[in-house]
């Protein structure tokens, strides 16, 4: 990626996430057993359970939470890039800590992209970008964390939408 290109993408940045609150409201409230339902300020719902039957495990939350808000940022930063992307998935590999506290020690994601016009300069860039400057999630855990990102690029056409 040229200074020009690093340039006109920092400018087309300015005001990305200015609007987000600096307090951010939520309710968890206990259901039964060992199940939370867990409620945004916007009314979105997710479930805590320790066993795993009724809703997800508090750390599968975080996990998602980190991959949710990087990848929110690297699709948003590869569009400004003029990148089509076609499909987009990311694989997730967090290794906790073996003993109380288990936090995560790392977490490995692989991306998978494919679009048009994609190149892993341009991936290098969204990632850094997110994790040096914007994906909160990232920015809120342990500093001693080790995260890697990989990716896998594929040249592919976006599928055609059909009109009526």
């Amino acid at each position: 990626m040229s200074e020009k290109e690093k340039e006109t993408l920092e400018g087309s940045l300015k005001g990305y996430k200015e609007k987000i609150s600096p307090v951010v409201k939520a309710v968890l409230s206990w259901d039964r057993d060992l199940i939370f339902v867990g409620r945004t300020n916007e009314g979105y719902e997710i479930e805590f359970d320790a066993h795993v039957q009724w809703g997800c495990k508090p750390t599968d939350a975080l996990l998602l939470s980190l991959a949710g808000c990087m990848a929110i940022d690297a699709v948003m930063f590869l569009q400004k890039m003029k990148v089509t992307i076609a499909n987009f998935k990311m694989e997730i590999i967090g290794e906790r800590n073996p003993t109380p506290p288990q936090y995560f020690k790392a977490v490995e994601m692989i991306l998978h992209i494919a679009g048009k016009n994609i190149d892993s300069k341009k991936v290098d860039r969204a990632i850094a970008l997110s994790h040096e400057k914007y994906c909160s999630v990232y920015n809120s855990l342990r500093k001693d964390m080790d995260v890697k990102v990989k990716y896998i690029l594929e040249e592919k056409e976006p599928a055609k939408e059909i009109s009526d």
